[in-house]
């Protein structure tokens, strides 16, 4: 049944927001006891958890721009791809309102805002994406993925860039998981940035992807 992917993924954005904005969130309350490198490590192994837990259901993209270059690529059904994103906005959303009503005077809720200029982050954002992507299609088929390769490759690419991208960017690489703290917490500000950045290097990476591995396709 549809519904168990749609819950999957739901369940699996949850998770990414709840423990990775609420690392940041933590970080700042508790007075750095958490530190960037923490934040970076939950980040990377929250992902690789969902992946193990429900990779085998829904595939776990728990990221819309990686549903959209999947339809993209038509490895994952077009029918599909609202409900998937629906699905993980409602994950990401409840997500960033219980922080909210567990941390109410956070001002941005692990939000992601650029630390230098605009432009600065928005390459960032493109480039950490593009990696990502490429990493996401060569140990992935389709919607489902290679469990422990997966898990392992695509967790450490998203805690790698954090680590060294995150200061300046915020390391998004993920629409819905900048999305929702930046509404929840009412800074919008800058958002454009997190949501055509990862849209754009993820069909970039998809580019990258198809050039490379042509003819093994």
């Amino acid at each position: 049944m549809n519904y168990r992917k749609y819950l999957s993924e739901a369940i699996g954005t949850f998770a990414l927001v709840f423990c990775g904005t609420g690392a940041i969130i933590i970080n700042q309350e508790a007075g750095g006891a958490v530190t960037h490198p923490g934040i970076a490590l939950t980040f990377g192994l929250i992902v690789a958890a969902m992946i193990f837990a429900l990779g085998d259901i829904s595939g776990a993209h728990l990221n819309p721009a990686v549903t959209l270059v999947f339809a993209v690529n038509k490895q994952f059904p077009k029918a599909e791809v609202l409900p998937f994103i629906l699905a993980q906005a409602t994950g990401a959303f409840a997500a960033s309102a219980l922080l909210k009503l567990l941390f109410p005077s956070n001002e941005f809720l692990g939000g992601t805002l650029p630390a230098g200029s605009e432009l600065q982050s928005f390459i960032l954002e493109v480039i950490l994406t593009l990696i990502l992507v490429m990493v996401i299609f060569n140990v992935s088929t389709g919607a489902k993925e290679k469990g422990i390769t997966a898990a392992i490759a695509i967790g450490g690419v998203v805690g790698l860039e954090a680590l060294f991208a995150g200061p300046i960017c915020g390391a998004s690489m993920n629409p819905i998981r900048s999305i929702s703290p930046a509404v929840v917490s009412g800074h919008t500000e800058h958002l454009w940035i997190y949501i055509l950045a990862p849209l754009t290097g993820a069909l970039l990476g998809l580019l990258f992807h198809k050039l490379l591995y042509k003819n093994n396709e």
